[in-house]
This record gives C-alpha cells, structure tokens and sequence, in this order.
C-alpha cells in the first residue's frame, strides 16, 4: 500500500495533503526482532504495518504475556503512552522482518496544524482496539476464537498457536481443544 493509497482509506485528503503527508511520514524495514517500543519508553509515533507482523507484549510477567498482535493493514502503537505522554509498560517488537510507514507525533502535529483533514487520524488514535472488544464481550476460549474467525482470521496465519493462546489468556490445550471443535 502507498502512502497516497492509506491516506484515501483513513477519509478524504487533497493532493496538497497528500504531499505533505509523503514528506512527513517514514517508510521503514524493521528486521525480526527488532523494536519499535521498549518498557518505559513514551510511544512517540504511529506505524501502519506495510507487510510483516508485531508482537506487543507485557515483559514484566513470568513469561511474557501477548498484549496484541499486530498484521499487514493494522496499525501499531502504544495508545495509553502515545496520548498520555507516560511511558510504555509493553514492548513493541517485530515478530517476522517488516515494513512500515511511521509518522512521529511531532510530525503528526505539524500536519494537522497544516490541514484540519489530518484530524481524521483521530479515528485511528481513538479507536477501541480489538484486544478490549475480545474481552469485553467474549468470555468463554470458544467464543474469543470465534471473534478471532470472524474479525482477524489471518493472526492464525501469521502466528504459532502458543502465541495466539497467550493472546486469548487460554492455554495452548485449551486452544486446541477449541479449534478442534471449530
């Protein structure tokens, strides 16, 4: 996906937008691995996944417990660092070699001072992120993997089944009892 080509699926934007959004925002390769957010850093830009998946995750636990999992066309930030300013309790990580297209807050800002259309990102800084609509109204492992089938089927690509159970807070038995039933 362009740059051109996400801006016109976030809402309408000029051609004069669409310029200053290419000079603002970054394409990047991140390798596996690789960070884009650490422990008690503040979130300090957006990235919307180009190709390549991302793990964010709680390092403070035993074992590090999945807080969401990140695929092509999703976007990847920390929302309570990023608009608190505080610093990230997750890590951020690339599970597979990527790419994205960033945009610093800073420079999200200086768009947005350029043009009110920029404000439509507010639709992807505030939007209820599927981890809460997985837990707010799913409560059994049965009905959290079928919200998974119905609204995010490619995590199941994209990650071994040990991760996708962390994720859904079941064990990978569990997990497997359910897809066996599915």
């Amino acid at each position: 996906m362009t740059k051109e080509e996400l801006l016109k699926s976030i809402g309408g934007f000029s051609k004069t937008d669409i310029e200053l959004f290419e000079t603002y925002a970054v394409t990047q390769k991140i390798e596996k691995n690789e960070a884009l957010l650490k422990s008690n850093e503040i979130c300090s830009s957006i990235h919307f996944v180009k190709k390549g998946a991302f793990i964010e995750i709680n390092p403070h636990n035993e074992e590090a417990q999945i807080i969401e999992l990140f695929i092509r066309n999703d976007w990847v930030f920390n929302q309570n660092s990023l608009t608190s300013q505080t610093a990230s309790k997750t890590n951020i990580v690339a599970y597979i070699d990527s790419e994205i297209i960033t945009i610093s807050l800073l420079n999200f800002h200086k768009l947005s001072s350029y043009s009110n259309s920029f404000l439509q990102f507010g639709k992807i800084l505030n939007q209820p992120n599927f981890k809460s609509e997985l837990y707010d109204n799913c409560n059994s492992p049965m009905e959290k993997y079928e919200l998974i089938m119905m609204k995010k089927p490619a995590l199941l690509n994209h990650f071994p089944l040990k991760l996708i159970a962390s994720y859904l807070k079941i064990s990978p038995e569990t997990l497997s009892r359910v897809r066996s039933k599915f």
